[in-house]
């Protein structure tokens, strides 16, 4: 693997699996907005491509990373149609939680399937009012801050605690400002690059909530498959140990953070989804128990809920489904859901 490491500082690699983790937790996306607010600057996006760099720099590792993707159970696509005999169709599709013009732009068939729709499905709809977001969140403050004597120093050692402040003071982040705050929220402000913060800040939406905004604007019915403390809890569920290892490889990730946004954005605008998990096996297969845990608990626990609460409004036929694309793939993603579910699932060029 040191060729592999020759391409991308190890923590660039590790700090993929924090922006998927993004990626499928659409409210810690979102709340970046309401933390950070203020400290953003614009600027441009510049990052390098990952496995582009990893094709050139060692082929023999990205043919295993690509041997392994084509294994993957629909995991290639973003456009799916979902058919029943007595149904009209209705599609599913696979987002990414930012705000990057290259993902807020549907492929033409992917718009042509939403403009169409009756109703569209987001992962949930409190993001439209932040009020009521918020009021969800107070009702369970454990979830997002330590209300005991707990800080986030105390759980680390001191060489860790020392790299976690240095960080926080680089990106102008008061340590003691969030000392109490739990550690998968404190992620979710330093996994993103500093552009798609601004962006965010400035109140550009992330793909999920532009759907939601203009199918609003256009009449649609809009519907949420979970609540923003269902997907809280989801994260706190995972062991503390595993996000206080994340948010001490997110800190050293520094700038590189644009290039795992970068290498994110190329894969989601190829379909590729299927190739994420792969990615992290090669490059990191040491921590592909970690990861495991991770997949469970974040995507696929998620996806029986998200297919179980999506039947009833499927059957109402010309539905646009929109939800984070790692929800997709696999012989438990939501494609193969919906196959079990009595539906012909095709994927849509």
């Amino acid at each position: 693997m040191k060729r592999v490491i020759a391409i991308a500082d190890r923590a660039a690699l590790v700090s993929l699996k924090l922006l998927a983790a993004l990626n499928v937790l659409f409210f810690l996306s979102f709340l970046i907005v309401l933390l950070v607010a203020g400290r953003a600057h614009a600027e441009a996006c510049a990052g390098t491509d990952l496995l582009a760099a990893l094709q050139k720099s060692d082929p023999a590792a990205f043919k295993k990373v690509e041997t392994e993707a084509a294994a993957v159970l629909n995991g290639k696509g973003l456009l799916w149609k979902l058919e029943k005999p007595g149904e009209k169709p209705s599609y599913l599709f696979g987002t990414m939680h930012m705000t990057d013009a290259r993902v807020t732009t549907l492929p033409p068939m992917a718009q042509k399937a939403y403009d169409g729709a009756d109703t569209v499905i987001i992962e949930t709809t409190e993001v439209l009012d932040k009020r009521k977001m918020m009021a969800a969140v107070a009702a369970e403050p454990g979830l997002m801050m330590f209300t005991d004597n707990t800080t986030l120093s105390s759980l680390l050692s001191p060489q860790d605690a020392a790299v976690l402040n240095k960080g926080l003071d680089a990106r102008g982040i008061p340590p003691s400002t969030v000392a109490k705050m739990k550690p998968w929220i404190l992620s979710t402000m330093l996994a993103l690059p500093a552009c798609e913060v601004a962006r965010q800040t400035a109140g550009a939406p992330v793909l999920d909530v532009k759907l939601a905004q203009e199918a609003k604007a256009s009449g649609k019915t809009i519907e949420g498959l979970e609540t923003v403390a269902d997907q809280l809890r989801a994260m706190a569920s995972l062991p503390l140990a595993f996000h206080m290892k994340g948010l001490v490889e997110t800190v050293k990730l520094g700038d590189k953070v644009n290039d795992v946004n970068e290498t994110m954005i190329a894969l989601y605008q190829r379909g590729d989804i299927g190739m994420i998990v792969p990615l992290f096996k090669v490059a990191i297969p040491e921590q592909a128990e970690d990861y495991a845990e991770f997949d469970q608990t974040m995507i696929l626990s998620r996806n029986k809920v998200m297919a179980d609460h999506a039947a009833p409004i499927l059957a109402r036929g010309n539905v646009f489904m929109a939800v984070g694309a790692m929800h997709l793939p696999g012989p438990d993603g939501l494609v193969e859901d919906f196959r079990k579910a009595g539906y012909i699932v095709t994927a849509v060029n």
